[in-house]
């Protein structure tokens, strides 16, 4: 049961204090008049900024003139709702309603921060959009707030959104660097200087904000990701096992939880294949890593295929011991992943492998392969061979080379191929 005064001064502290003004527009944003009767979920990494998108479009609502007691933000992480269910936030929102009784009769605009955090929510939420006029905004630092418990709980009734950390135009903002399409020597110079940072420490703001302390911050992050949203969700014991998986990830080519059972169990650690496939699938549902699969026509094929995993942040891979040519694909992957427009796999043969095939409905659109350095020549020969082959193979002509060099188009075997440089890779919108 919550306690009235407590919740009553949460609300007016809201009001009295406000939320921060000075704040970084990120790529998403949120519209804050639908009308349409469904709530509007984002989701991503913790500490991402999702708390700090919720804040933008609240000031924005302020500008265009909504009373700001029409607006109510609540940070379900507060321990003022340790112990909530749904049918507590009811009895907040009875308690709002009590402060404000000329609301009833108004359109209203509640803003639920970490709403997993709470038991039943979405049954709460769809009541409330059955009876209130209300607009609902929603976060959560769980995948499965898209997926599992979006798709079923919620009926159709919400629209999602994903926020990862900064993107690389993001990070460029963030820093006061400037980019557009015509760039200076200096300019490239200053933007390839920035691609080195991000590839090493990722986008997560409070990085790039405290620069001197971003390893002890992005080590802090992943202990916190680690505990609240996979051992206290999960109810994971064996929190060693699970950091010996992460740490494995990030300076793997290529995962098998098979090997990694036989290494665990040489090492004298008792656990299950089971178990393992639950600590992968929590550290995916709390976007520490993502799982792409080998091209294959043939879906049984590629299901049963190796997986390669990828973080979903630089930084997390960094503080991980990866070599500079993991974080360099992974760069690579995290640009492919945001775009949103294609699904992604690799694609291995007997005698070479490509690193991304991008598709659409099913067919190869792009072959990329992630290079730190093709000058040397055998370096060269081994990719430029390797894209040539599966053009003929996958048929497919958009050929890509991502490396740290300079930008040029190369004819190898009759075939065109485009040598990209990263930085230049990561603030192009489109393959």
């Amino acid at each position: 049961m919550l306690d009235e005064a407590n919740i009553t001064k949460l609300i007016k502290d809201f009001y009295e204090n406000g939320v921060p003004t000075s704040i970084f527009r990120r790529e998403l944003e949120l519209q804050v008049d639908l009308n349409i009767k469904r709530a509007l979920t984002v989701i991503g990494p913790r500490r991402a900024g999702k708390s700090y998108l919720l804040f933008y479009t609240i000031n924005k609502l302020v500008k265009e003139g909504v009373d700001k007691t029409s607006i109510l933000y609540l940070n379900f992480e507060d321990p003022a709702f340790e112990s909530a269910t749904h049918l507590d936030l009811g009895t907040v929102l009875d308690i709002y309603f009590k402060i404000y009784p000329d609301k009833h009769k108004e359109k209203i605009w509640l803003f639920f921060d970490e709403i997993q955090e709470i038991d039943g929510w979405e049954r709460f939420v769809r009541s409330t959009m059955d009876k209130v006029n209300a607009q609902i905004f929603l976060t959560g630092s769980s995948s499965k707030l898209l997926s599992r418990e979006i798709a079923t709980s919620m009926r159709g009734r919400t629209l999602s959104y994903l926020l990862l950390t900064l993107s690389f135009p993001e990070f460029l903002e963030f820093n006061g660097i400037e980019h557009s399409a015509s760039l200076s020597s200096s300019d490239e110079s200053r933007i390839s200087k920035s691609a080195t940072e991000y590839l090493e420490f990722g986008g997560y703001p409070e990085t790039v904000l405290y620069k001197k302390e971003r390893k002890r911050i992005l080590s802090e992050l992943l202990d916190v990701t680690l505990q609240r949203d996979i051992v206290e969700r999960y109810g994971v014991r064996n929190i060693k096992v699970l950091r010996l998986l992460i740490k494995t990830i990030a300076t793997s080519s290529e995962f098998s939880i098979h090997k990694f059972f036989n290494f665990l169990k040489s090492n004298s650690y008792k656990v299950s294949k089971n178990t393992l496939y639950a600590y992968l699938q929590a550290l995916t549902d709390a976007f520490v890593v993502h799982e792409i699969k080998k091209y294959s026509k043939s879906l049984r094929e590629g299901e049963q295929s190796l997986s390669k995993f990828y973080m979903l942040d630089n930084g997390l891979l960094s503080i991980n011991s990866a070599s500079e040519s993991k974080l360099f694909e992974n760069a690579v992957f995290n640009t492919l992943y945001r775009r949103n427009d294609s699904e992604i796999f690799y694609y291995k043969d007997q005698s070479y492998e490509i690193d991304f095939v991008a598709c659409e409905n099913g067919k190869a659109k792009a072959l990329i392969q992630a290079s730190y350095d093709i000058d040397d020549i055998a370096t060269r020969e081994r990719e430029f061979k390797a894209l040539t082959n599966a053009s003929n193979k996958l048929k497919c002509k958009n050929l890509i080379v991502v490396t740290q060099g300079s930008k040029r188009t190369e004819t190898f075997k009759g075939k065109r191929i485009r040598v990209v440089p990263l930085w230049e890779f990561m603030l192009s919108d489109k393959i």
